[in-house]
């Protein structure tokens, strides 16, 4: 049986990024070959010269939105929501499942913005709630944008009143379409200077979108790692996407995902053929050892919290089955030396820390 306390470990507080580097391609890059078990130590900017043309990046073109709400309730109380995921319209405007600060009940009125908008609470789940708000569309979004702030974690101490600045740096240069109540960490180091760079070399891009929410950060509250059930979050794979890494994995091409999120989408497309399937749906897919890998030969991604899914989906993919490295626990494993390696050498972690590349695919997916 796979335990919560095999993916855990200790970083000491000074390693937590508190911003992210500048310019954001000058983050440390720790290059893992998860095949000869060799760690290395680069900068992000490095990254065109670590791959040639045999790579395609595929990362993943969702947008943070400023999710974090407050308002007050009939009874003059405050309340705060986190929206996670548009489910729908009702007969006043969205439905949007949300987390909230207090607890509310069913048929409470919270409103926001001095009147600017208001939500109803329709229905309560174990962690979340169902609320329907008076505005949906453009209306909705440009509420938000007035009166709403972008969602960060709690180890981040960030000031209220510089909003503007975190609305910036926690965005990737490429975001487009709004949804996210986190944002794709492993996508904050790229700049229009490195996208040249891999342009240059012939290295493809291709962008996919899975809107961040509660599937990507709820903690993981089970002993047995096996019986934890993921939160469904929404993604769009496009058919000519979808065609043309179908394409580039026929042509002998290897796909690098870029964070988990987009690692995520890319695998719970895959068919039992080895082939993405287009399509905008949710997805639950929950990513553990030993998983196979079904379209995903080498990643990039920040580091992570002890006992998280992020976490055992990296020590899943380092030691996917078929390599000659096998997952026991986190501890005696590749990825947890590598995470030593990294901590003794000052690098930073989580959403605004430094990255790492993992290389060295499973042969099973080379033509």
């Amino acid at each position: 049986m796979l335990k919560l306390t095999d993916f855990d470990y200790h970083l000491p507080e000074e390693n937590i990024a508190q911003m992210p580097a500048v310019p954001r391609d000058s983050s440390k890059l720790l290059l893992v070959d998860r095949q000869s078990g060799q760690i290395s130590h680069h900068h992000f900017f490095d990254l065109p010269n670590l791959l040639d043309d045999s790579y395609v990046i595929v990362r993943n073109n969702t947008k943070v939105m400023p999710a974090r709400i407050f308002g007050e309730k009939a009874t003059g109380g405050k309340v705060e929501l986190l929206l996670l995921k548009r489910v729908g319209i009702g007969e006043a405007g969205e439905l949007w499942e949300v987390l909230s600060k207090p607890g509310v009940k069913v048929g409470q009125v919270i409103t926001f913005g001095y009147g600017l908008m208001t939500a109803e609470v329709k229905q309560l789940e174990n962690y979340t709630r169902l609320v329907e708000f008076s505005l949906k569309g453009e209306a909705l979004f440009a509420a938000l944008d007035q009166i709403g702030h972008t969602p960060i974690p709690p180890y981040i101490d960030w000031a209220d009143d510089d909003e503007a600045h975190l609305r910036e740096i926690y965005q990737t240069i490429y975001a487009k379409f709004s949804g996210s109540a986190a944002a794709p960490t492993a996508g904050l180091h790229f700049t229009q200077e490195v996208e040249q760079k891999l342009a240059n070399k012939g290295i493809e891009i291709e962008e996919v979108t899975l809107h961040v929410g509660l599937g990507t950060f709820l903690p993981v509250k089970v002993e047995d790692v096996v019986t934890h059930e993921m939160h469904s979050e929404s993604y769009i794979l496009t058919k000519e996407v979808a065609t043309k890494l179908n394409q580039a994995k026929k042509n002998g091409k290897k796909i690098l995902a870029i964070g988990t999120t987009t690692t995520r989408l890319l695998e719970a497309c895959t068919n039992e053929a080895g082939e993405l399937v287009a399509g905008q749906a949710e997805t639950n897919i929950y990513i553990f050892p030993p998983y196979k890998f079904k379209f995903v030969d080498a990643m990039v991604t920040n580091f992570h919290l002890p006992k998280s899914t992020l976490l055992m989906m990296i020590s899943a993919f380092v030691s996917q089955p078929n390599t000659d490295v096998e997952f026991v626990n986190f501890a005696d494993s590749l990825v947890g030396e590598a995470y030593e390696v990294a901590i003794k050498n000052g690098y930073r972690f989580y959403s605004f820390g430094d990255a790492m590349l993992i290389l060295g695919y499973n042969e099973i997916n080379a033509n």
